[in-house]
């Protein structure tokens, strides 16, 4: 099951705060980019991050799973408490680069 466009809207409109946000569909999934970053990967209204050391013991006791099949382990981002998502999404867009350019 595909993401719903209220799911999507939701996080965008939770993360605002953050700079600028946008979503990118990815056969019938998204990707979330906060300031050109590729920050979190949502399938099925679930909302998946990199399991990264750097936000490890912020997220000791968040759900993990996979985002589709073959896709690694992530941390699945509860929304529920929202200063603890938008200080993961800082954290992580610090430790995560920029996506690198495409040659033509």
């Amino acid at each position: 099951m595909a993401c719903s466009t209220d799911f999507i809207s939701f996080i965008c409109d939770e993360l605002a705060s953050l700079g600028e946000v946008r979503a990118r569909k990815m056969m019938g999934d998204y990707v979330i980019y906060v300031n050109d970053k590729c920050v979190i990967t949502a399938c099925d209204n679930i909302a998946f991050v990199k399991k990264l050391p750097c936000i490890a013991e912020l997220m000791a006791d968040a759900e993990t799973g996979c985002a589709y099949k073959g896709a690694r382990e992530g941390y699945i981002l509860d929304f529920q408490d929202k200063q603890k998502t938008l200080k993961v999404i800082r954290i992580l867009w610090d430790a995560l680069p920029f996506p690198k350019s495409r040659k033509k």
